[in-house]
């Protein structure tokens, strides 16, 4: 089942591209959190949704949020992804795709694609908002914007 609006965000440690430990736990009471789920590392729609996020990381920061994006790529991939692309969020190594079904994102096109799925997640660890959109990976970036400036 998808996790909505209201619902609590789940409680996970995954590894950043660093191979640094990321616990979310540590991260909720201290700022707005965007957690975006996208399918793969260099894709074309994943490249674009990472860089529109990487070009308005500074906006979010002003706004007390980190962005946190998250696929089933291992930490080498995010590594490079990371660096190609100057990406200066972080990226998480959801390998087994557990925290994926944590959340309840669903995969797109008979389950061959992940989806594309993006959460505001407030101080409380409250989800206040949730995007569901493969294809408009701009409207991501959209929505989040407007969740996080009515929080």
């Amino acid at each position: 089942m998808s996790l909505k609006v209201g619902d609590h965000c789940p409680l996970f440690k995954l590894q950043d591209q660093h191979g640094n430990w990321c616990e979310i736990s540590r991260h909720i009471g201290t700022k707005t959190l965007i957690i975006y789920f996208y399918p793969k590392d260099d894709t074309p729609g994943c490249t674009k949704e990472a860089c529109m996020f990487r070009d308005s990381y500074e906006e979010f920061k002003d706004l007390g949020c980190e962005v946190i994006g998250i696929s089933s790529d291992s930490t080498e991939s995010h590594k490079a992804f990371a660096q190609k692309h100057r990406l200066s969020f972080t990226l998480l190594a959801d390998v087994e795709g557990k925290v994926r079904k944590q959340f309840g994102v669903p995969g797109n096109l008979f389950g061959l694609i992940p989806g594309r799925v993006t959460y505001i997640i407030d101080k409380n660890g409250v989800i206040q908002g949730v995007f569901n959109s493969l294809l408009d990976p701009a409207s991501h970036l959209k929505n989040a914007f407007e969740t996080v400036k009515n929080l």
